[in-house]
């Protein structure tokens, strides 16, 4: 590993600055919120179902880029990502994210091919689990592994001028496994214990819209604050255990 990516997350006097204020959760919002929308498309089928994929897919990783930032830096690292424009942050989701569907296709069609067909659809969904909920436990696990990929492919991006590098990023999580492995693993445990208590608030909120005589306006709006307060809990959960665990290998390992 080179010394500036090792930078990148070293151990450093935490500065005054540093803030983790649930404002700080906004800067993802906008992009949940383009993603959700796509998402209804998408879900719709037909010939639009592939490119609202894309974009969706897309607008997550640019989630995921902003919570990263803020994650990487209230851990006392160093992140550029604030200071790329929407275009590069667009050219490096795009580079991204057909490395990552590479990924995710490659593992649905092995799971298909060992006979769990019905398993394997939800192996595409790896990067939209990064922020909005799974189907199953193990797809749970699955878009856990999948973030610290796509975090590991950002950090040394960073410092290689740009450069995306799927194959080098799974060789640094395997060297990094033990601890990025119990990351992936700790991420997946909460992953799961998140998609119950969205379910029980989902109930709750079916059950106030089935008896409450409120405006439907009302009612939106709190249907609204559900969806995205658990997306960017997710988004925000997964860059701080993820990156907790990338910081800790790189202390380790010195």
């Amino acid at each position: 590993m080179t010394a500036a990516l090792r930078k990148q997350l070293a151990l450093k006097p935490a500065r005054p600055e540093t803030s983790f204020g649930p404002f700080k959760l906004l800067h993802a919002l906008p992009w949940l919120i383009l993603a959700a929308a796509i998402r209804v498309i998408a879900f719709g089928g037909g010939a639009v179902a592939l490119p609202a994929i894309i974009i969706a897919d897309i607008s997550v990783l640019l989630a995921f880029f902003a919570t990263a930032q803020q994650s990487i830096e209230a851990a006392g690292g160093q992140s550029s990502l604030g200071a790329l424009t929407l275009g590069e942050q667009l050219n490096l989701s795009f580079s991204i994210l057909w490395r990552i569907a590479l990924v995710m296709t490659s593992a649905a069609l092995g799971i298909a091919a060992i006979g769990h067909e019905a398993f394997a659809p939800h192996l595409m969904a790896g990067l939209d689990g990064m922020a909005f909920d799974q189907f199953t436990h193990p797809g749970r696990f699955w878009s856990a592994w999948i973030a610290i990929i796509v975090l590991l492919m950002i950090v040394r991006a960073e410092h290689d001028d740009g450069r995306v590098a799927l194959f080098a990023a799974i060789g640094e999580f395997a060297r990094r496994g033990l601890w990025l492995g119990a990351a992936v693993i700790a991420l997946g445990v909460i992953n799961v214990a998140l998609a119950y208590g969205q379910e029980a608030v989902r109930s709750a909120i079916w059950n106030f819209w089935q008896t409450s005589s409120a405006s439907q306006f009302s009612k939106n709006l709190i249907y609204f604050v559900f969806i995205f307060s658990f997306a960017m809990l997710r988004l925000w959960i997964t860059l701080m255990i993820l990156t907790l665990g990338l910081r800790q290998s790189y202390v380790r390992a010195d």
